[in-house]
């Protein structure tokens, strides 16, 4: 493998308990406004059967499909492999490595909740990765 820093590429981490809502939005939208630039990785401690269908709707509102990923388990190997690993504020535990960004995200927890409720999570998310790419990918 090679260094972090010959890598072409930044590569970012999403971790959430169940991995169905937070971290499924955040990289959604980091694969869709990062347009390819960044490595995208999503994870959960205890990941759910499947993504919470009101954050998929709440997605597709913003023309986003999230309607065939799936939540998957945190292996220590995805932490290994990325730069940046951002927890959402649900007290994950993540191996750490040294040399790696971790940011903890405190965002309101979508599970059991409809759309409505989701929105405002969703914008946030947004509005934090529209953030991070600006850090991540400097201006050329």
């Amino acid at each position: 493998m090679k260094p972090s820093s010959a890598r072409e590429k930044p590569s970012v981490l999403f971790v959430c308990v169940h991995n169905a809502g937070r971290s499924q939005m955040a990289a959604a939208y980091l694969r869709v406004l990062g347009q390819g630039r960044i490595e995208v990785r999503s994870a959960g401690s205890a990941p759910a059967d499947s993504v919470n269908p009101a954050a998929v709707e709440a997605m597709a509102e913003d023309g986003i499909d999230m309607s065939a990923e799936l939540p998957k388990v945190l292996t220590v190997d995805a932490v290994r492999d990325s730069d940046v690993v951002i927890t959402m504020g649900c007290g994950d535990a993540c191996p750490v490595f040294p040399g790696k960004r971790y940011e903890d995200w405190q965002l309101a927890d979508p599970a059991g909740k409809g759309v409505e409720a989701v929105r405002p999570i969703r914008d946030d998310i947004k509005h934090r990765i529209q953030l991070l790419i600006t850090d991540l990918l400097p201006a050329a």
